[in-house]
């Protein structure tokens, strides 16, 4: 988070009230990802989650202003 300049509250929720939820094929790695507004700017959040592990652990997350790629909901 740290690095990518990520605020540690929008991270946290987007993981406890994500708008969507995406899991790979083998279901190991889910992704959390929500619409976010900054500076009148939208990007999206993505936290990519290992399930597998004990305790759940964030592999990566990122936000990027490719919305339309990534997100299947409405803006």
């Amino acid at each position: 988070m740290l690095r990518r300049g990520l605020d540690k509250d929008q991270v946290l929720t987007v993981i406890q009230n994500p708008d969507e939820i995406i899991a790979d094929d083998s279901e190991e790695v889910v992704i959390f990802q929500s619409v976010i507004k900054e500076n009148e700017q939208l990007f999206l959040l993505r936290v990519f989650i290992n399930r597998s592990k004990q305790p759940k652990r964030i592999v990566t997350l990122y936000k990027t202003t490719k919305i339309k790629k990534y997100y299947e909901g409405k803006i």
